[in-house]
């Protein structure tokens, strides 16, 4: 009687066991996961409902933009805003490190109380030396402070704190919120707007600070696309995880066999 001949197992026959099976239904979880994030990455990618083209050039009242100690929301950075108050005394401070139309200089800044026990700094205008700025500051001090104002102008985000130069402590290069409230005066629960406001028009002594409409938002998101892109390959990744893993077995099994089938032979 003639033995049968044995044939080593092909690819097929080894990723339809119920192991290989198991382990498919496995990477199909993990991929939908990967997929899953990938279409919420990819919806949050594309605005459908952008911001108006122009809408930050429309005039509105501060309150209706933002409220005291809130983040200015990104569709409203740069948006054009009016508010009255009264200035404080003692709190017209100068910045640093400001440029207008690409040179360097100062702003003189204000804090305009709008609401009881509720500020907003305003940078009312620049300067191209510290002496301008020294001297407009102090006639503003002379003239308009406890006086009534009203501020038309951009409303921008705090730029953050930094450390001040080791052999000034009070000196400013940012236009920070939270740094010029350490320096006002009556700050006892004091609610301060987190942005600031760039005035248009600068007092006598300064220069209108060049403020341009800002930049239209883009309703396309790029890097959450890119990271769309990535979850897709993810989710391909884990298939191939899945191919390999079986083919490496099945080359074992090849090999072990040719092994079995050269020690009969001998």
């Amino acid at each position: 009687m003639t033995t049968p001949q044995e044939f080593p197992p092909t690819l097929r026959e080894v990723m339809l066991r119920g192991r290989w099976i198991a382990v498919l239904c496995a990477c199909l979880v993990v991929a939908g996961v990967f997929a899953f994030l990938g279409q919420w990455q990819l919806e949050r990618a594309i605005d459908t409902d952008p911001v108006p083209t122009g809408v930050t050039e429309e005039v509105r009242p501060l309150t209706d933009v933002v409220g005291p100690g809130e983040y200015l929301p990104e569709p409203y950075v740069g948006q054009r805003v009016e508010t009255e108050g009264t200035w404080v005394p003692g709190d017209f401070l100068v910045v640093s490190s400001r440029f207008n139309d690409g040179d360097e200089g100062y702003w003189v800044t204000g804090q305009l109380r709008v609401a009881d026990r509720t500020s907003i700094a305003v940078a009312l205008g620049w300067a191209p030396d510290r002496e301008s700025a020294d001297a407009a500051a102090a006639d503003l001090e002379a003239d308009a402070a406890g006086t009534s104002a009203e501020i038309a102008g951009r409303v921008i985000s705090d730029e953050g704190t930094t450390l001040p130069p080791s052999d000034d402590p009070f000196a400013m290069n940012r236009m920070s919120p939270a740094m010029l409230l350490g320096q006002w005066h009556d700050v006892e629960q004091l609610s301060v707007y987190r942005p600031y406001l760039a005035s248009v028009e600068a007092p006598d002594g300064l220069v209108d600070i060049a403020s341009p409409a800002p930049d239209e938002l883009a309703t396309v998101n790029w890097l959450n696309i890119f990271y769309a892109l990535e979850w897709a390959v993810f989710a391909g990744f884990a298939f191939y995880i899945w191919y390999r893993l079986a083919k490496d077995r099945w080359q074992l099994e090849v090999e072990e066999f040719e092994e079995r089938a050269a020690s009969a032979a001998d």
